[in-house]
């Protein structure tokens, strides 16, 4: 009874999930308040989502102050010097070009956010690709290729979610895939320089000139702008915090949320002094704060539910029953493999707190870690995958600004994604982070 109250309590958040009926943060406090209520539980209903609600509080807090954080690194123009450097340096070779848009798209992503990667980047380089001749599509693969990759950091959409889901730590999920991610990088790489060859024999090496005729040059790049001493002074703080900030946060240093809150109150004083300008930056990316937020806490909610009636484990102790015993310890590498193209069917919302859960139990019931399905879930699904899933706004974002047909961006790169996934797996597999 308890398994199968639980089998459909999934089954209906999903079915309004894909259906897009009520929102995806409805559905995860309406479904499963309305099926413990179904199930007697509704006395218990208060402490149950109270417990969701606390384990996933230190993940709401620190993806706030993460968005903030690198919001506000980007309108400073933390980044720009790179941008300069990149498009300078690779002037009209295009594989060069392809190159070092996997550089650019891996730096800019580290503010955990799609939809400001893709505008950042497609702004910076869709001109000179039309310059050159590059086809658009060369330019949505790579950026898809390295934005999904960096997608995995504890403060992405994938990361952030598993953890949730599994009221667990980035030391227990993302600490142990950095080797795979490592991996991930230079595959990237590897495959932006193999894509940006095919384009260079195609076209050739082009000589860029500037608007003024002066030689070679990157006709969209700005001159770095005059600043003045204080500002050569934040600059150079905001530079400092970053990479300190980054060192806290792999070596686990202090707990994440405490380390991007106390970076953000640091940031937002040195850099936007004035309670206006504090305001204003407030307003601007107050949105996707809230919203991302609202999301964790109505996955506690869901969590906690199910966890509080037992449904998770019934629905573990079922599957459990119909998996052969010799099958049990490959489910993180199945997890792993097929988690990359069940991005283009299932929403992370969904694939997070509805599939992962379940098979993380499942997992534990064999005798092994729950944390290697989380860390198997992010080597591929909505990581890889997400800036392909026509599930996912941000893609349209990304074929949008380089208009690019959806399924022609799908058919260049879904390879090289996929490709992505099985080389993390495999690393992840040899490094310990998942096992078979």
């Amino acid at each position: 009874m308890v398994a199968a109250l639980g089998f459909a309590t999934i089954a209906c958040f999903l079915a309004l999930a894909f259906s897009r009926r009520v929102s995806v943060l409805v559905a995860l406090i309406l479904v499963p308040v309305a099926f413990a209520i179904v199930g007697g539980w509704a006395p218990d209903l208060g402490e149950m989502v109270g417990d969701g609600l606390l384990k996933v509080a230190p993940v709401a807090i620190m993806i706030a102050f993460a968005v903030l954080y690198f919001s506000l690194m980007v309108d400073v123009g933390l980044f720009d010097p790179a941008i300069r450097r990149i498009v300078r340096w690779a002037g009209g070779n295009p594989t060069k070009i392809a190159v070092g848009t996997a550089v650019l798209t891996l730096l800019v992503a580290l503010d955990g956010d799609g939809t400001s990667t893709f505008l950042i980047t497609i702004s910076a380089l869709l001109p000179i690709y039309q310059k050159l001749g590059m086809r658009p599509v060369v330019l949505t693969g790579i950026v898809c290729l390295a934005a999904g990759l960096m997608n995995m950091i504890p403060w992405g959409g994938p990361t952030v979610r598993a953890m949730a889901a599994l009221d667990l730590t980035s030391a227990d999920i993302f600490t142990p895939v950095l080797p795979a991610m490592g991996a991930g990088v230079l595959w990237v790489l590897f495959a932006a320089y193999m894509i940006g060859r095919v384009e260079r024999k195609r076209l050739g090496v082009t000589e860029l000139i500037s608007p003024g005729g002066g030689g070679p040059g990157t006709p969209h790049v700005s001159d770095a702008p005059v600043r003045t001493g204080r500002q050569r002074a934040v600059m150079a703080f905001n530079t400092v915090l970053t990479l300190v900030l980054i060192v806290i946060l792999l070596f686990q240093l202090v707990p994440l949320e405490v380390a991007f809150a106390i970076a953000f109150a640091l940031a937002l004083a040195v850099n936007r002094p004035k309670w206006d300008d504090q305001q204003a930056l407030f307003a601007k990316h107050g949105g996707n704060v809230t919203m991302v937020v609202a999301m964790i806490l109505a996955a506690g909610v869901l969590t906690g539910i199910l966890n509080g009636t037992g449904m998770i484990t019934a629905m573990a102790q079922t599957f459990v029953s119909w998996i052969p015993q010799s099958a049990g310890s490959l489910i993180p590498v199945i997890t792993a493999v097929t988690s990359m193209p069940l991005s283009l069917v299932f929403t992370p919302d969904a694939y997070y707190f509805g599939v992962v859960p379940v098979l993380a139990e499942t997992t534990a019931s064999f005798g092994g870690d729950p944390a290697e399905i989380g860390r198997a879930a992010i080597l591929g699904q909505m990581t890889t995958g997400f800036p392909l899933s026509p599930l996912t706004a941000a893609t349209f974002i990304l074929i949008g600004l380089s208009k690019v047909d959806l399924g022609k961006h799908q058919r260049f790169i879904f390879g090289w994604a996929f490709g992505t996934t099985i080389v993390m797996t495999v690393m992840a597999l040899l490094t310990g982070a998942i096992s078979l």
